[in-house]
């Protein structure tokens, strides 16, 4: 093993950041910061096979919430709606507020909440992306436990020259 690499960096696994809080899945089932957004997938408060892919964009701080078919969450109305609230609540629960405010590059006073940060106004986005990652990620649970490598994930670089 190199001398300058962790015995995690030469493994086919990385290492999970461990949730600051134990959250409960059954609202936000996929929280994530990726693509310069902090973005999931929530859960539908009044039908059961309804769910909405709710994004806070880094810096901008613009935010969307539409269904996973991309139709307009009807509670969205120039502030942000209750998919997004419960979003950012998870996410805070999942990497600590700390974490979370600075990758949205948002300023919390002391002692306030994140979502009264976001100010940016409504920007329309797709969300296909989010959630067919959310259904990859339903899709690896299936899988029976083991330690070897995914073949679809083989494409990863090694690190070994």
């Amino acid at each position: 093993m190199n001398a300058d690499r962790t015995a995690w960096e030469e493994r086919s696994v990385a290492r999970v950041v461990s949730p600051v809080r134990p959250r409960k899945l059954a609202k936000v089932p996929f929280v994530e910061m990726a693509d310069g957004r902090l973005q999931g997938v929530v859960s539908s408060g009044s039908d059961i096979e309804r769910v909405y892919v709710s994004s806070i964009a880094a810096g901008t701080l613009t935010y969307n919430c539409s269904t996973n078919n991309n139709r307009p969450c009807g509670g969205l109305y120039g502030d942000p709606c209750k998919h997004l609230r419960s979003l950012v609540d998870e996410a805070v629960l999942q990497y600590g507020l700390e974490r979370v405010a600075g990758y949205l590059k948002a300023e919390v006073p002391e002692n306030g909440s994140l979502i009264y940060s976001i100010q940016g106004g409504v920007e329309r986005s797709q969300g296909a992306a989010v959630f067919s990652r959310f259904l990859r990620h339903l899709a690896y649970l299936e899988l029976p436990a083991a330690s070897g490598p995914l073949p679809e994930l083989h494409w990863f670089p090694s690190g070994v020259s």
